[in-house]
């Protein structure tokens, strides 16, 4: 997961929380909003982790929403293992700013936007495009909906590291 940011057309700056599953390149979330705590954060991550079950790791860089306290203890509580990537280099976290690359032009760039509301049903109906039909080279040129469902279908041809997620447990 990482963050990204822009403003709208008056000038107020947004950031924008965005998440991604390394397996399969699929976005989980997009998050626009003016203020983005630890805490919310982790609303988010239990939002996620609803709908995909729980990640053994989040890869991260070392921003203070990444490296709080209330995210930190969350995680460990959660037995959620935090990969923060040296400072000052992105390209261990490759997955996700090849993503945020697509987005800002995409969509962030490619807009101007008057309200948050405009952010987030641009950022809604572009995750939803790059999900079900957003072809990816690494994945054999189809989607990251087609691909996890061509995987699932067919267990034998998953890596042993292609299982990230394990079933919902009460958080």
């Amino acid at each position: 997961m990482d963050f990204m940011s822009d403003s709208l057309v008056y000038g107020r700056r947004f950031r924008i929380l965005n998440i991604i599953d390394d397996y399969n390149r699929e976005a989980l979330a997009i998050e626009p909003d003016f203020s983005l705590s630890g805490e919310r954060v982790i609303r988010v991550l239990k939002e996620v982790i609803f709908m995909r079950g729980k990640p053994r790791e989040i890869r991260v860089d070392n921003g203070p929403e990444f490296i709080s306290n209330a995210l930190q203890n969350w995680a460990t509580d959660n037995n959620i293992k935090m990969k923060y990537i040296q400072p000052g280099s992105p390209t261990q976290n490759a997955y996700i700013e090849r993503f945020n690359r697509y987005f800002r032009e995409d969509v962030l760039d490619a807009y101007l936007f008057n309200d948050l509301s405009e952010v987030r049903r641009l950022a809604w109906e572009w995750m939803d495009d790059y999900n079900t039909a957003h072809p990816h080279k690494s994945l054999g040129g189809i989607s990251p909906q087609k691909y996890a469902e061509i995987m699932n279908k067919n267990p034998i041809q998953k890596s042993k590291d292609s299982a990230l997620c394990e079933p919902v447990k009460d958080i």
